[in-house]
């Protein structure tokens, strides 16, 4: 049993993360009569990477159902639910869809609590696929996480393997607080390392693909160390977490891996123990560079680690371009441009 879980669960069986975020949500409808799940296409359909299918069967329209094409509108409305005494889970069909309801988010939900003096809540789940790895272009395919990290009052959480997906998201429905929860989509379905589809591994061979029944929590707020090492730390979150290892792998490096899981709260303690340890200190994220969360995290460790760094902080990142859609794996931080900073590093 991993550390975070809540219950005693016996069966394991393998999944990946759509059908990990499902059994979620399923399992959280289930619980608790508050949770309700809605946004385009989610209800009979099943939502366009059918994350919320077979939901509106089991729980009826009036828990699981579908919304115009108005992401101002869906997260308004989840905000008065939560206030009213629900637990919305509103997806945004693509994280690039999210920006027209941003007021809703940081004027509402990120304040609500606050400006209340506690009277009122905002405690929904604003569930999006983020990220690369369909061919979506600049529509589809952003890595907006940075932006929520900003606002004072919001919660972001990226998982990167089906377990955590799982036991992340019934954590996210249970806090009182709105939670940003962005979904890797290049690995809803396995991990992939960055030769295009090439992947790392078989899910039947990875941490990642057991997934207990019934309902378990992760706790949000505490990095995992996907595994130990010396040679450097390697932060990381999502999709990069698998490129990262590919890299370490084929190059034989002992990297020790962190992946944050959340980066609102962020668990800097991990991050610092380990870089203490090692000394050298890489950071990867799909985002773009300039104000990418890369940045904030690379001046946490600064602070926190400087008299142990043995050389400086590296970054691999997105270009700080519009999203290529023909070069989008060119755009992804990959095995060259990862491998030319783990090569760095080592010489330092």
């Amino acid at each position: 049993m991993e550390a975070g879980m809540t219950e005693a669960v016996t069966t394991v069986r393998r999944l990946n993360m759509i059908e990990a975020i499902n059994e979620a949500l399923h399992v959280m409808m289930e619980r608790d009569c508050n949770v309700v799940v809605f946004g385009e296409d989610v209800g009979y359909f099943g939502g366009v990477f059918r994350a919320t299918a077979g939901l509106q069967k089991a729980f009826g329209k009036h828990r699981v159902f579908d919304t115009p094409i108005n992401e101002c509108g869906i997260i308004g409305a989840a905000v008065g639910m939560g206030a009213y005494g629900l637990r919305p889970v509103p997806e945004i069909q693509f994280a690039d869809y999210i920006y027209p309801g941003l007021d809703q988010l940081i004027s509402e939900a990120a304040r609500l609590r606050y400006r209340s003096a506690g009277e009122f809540i905002a405690p929904l789940t604003v569930r999006s696929p983020f990220g690369g790895g369909i061919f979506g272009g600049q529509t589809h395919s952003q890595s907006p996480e940075a932006l929520f990290t900003h606002v004072a009052g919001l919660k972001t959480v990226i998982p990167c393997t089906p377990y955590d997906a799982k036991g992340l998201l019934i954590s996210a429905i249970e806090d009182d607080d709105p939670v940003i929860f962005f979904e890797p989509k290049r690995i809803y379905n396995g991990p992939f390392s960055g030769y295009y589809d090439k992947p790392v591994e078989p899910w039947a061979k990875h941490e990642g693909s057991e997934v207990p029944e019934g309902y378990y929590t992760v706790p949000l707020g505490k990095a995992r160390i996907v595994q130990e090492g010396e040679a450097m730390s390697v932060i990381a979150y999502g999709t990069m977490i698998h490129v990262a290892q590919a890299v370490c792998r084929e190059k034989g490096i002992d990297a020790e891996i962190i992946d944050l899981r959340t980066l609102v709260p962020l668990d800097i303690e991990t991050v610092e123990k380990s870089v203490k340890k090692t000394g050298k200190c890489l950071i990867i994220h799909e985002a773009t560079r300039t104000g990418g969360f890369g940045g904030e995290l690379s001046a946490l460790v600064q602070e926190r680690c400087f008299y142990h760094l043995e050389a400086p902080i590296e970054r691999v990142t997105g270009f700080d371009t519009p999203y290529p859609h023909s070069l989008e794996w060119a755009y992804f931080p990959g095995p060259v441009r990862i491998g030319e900073a783990v090569d760095r590093l080592m010489k330092a």
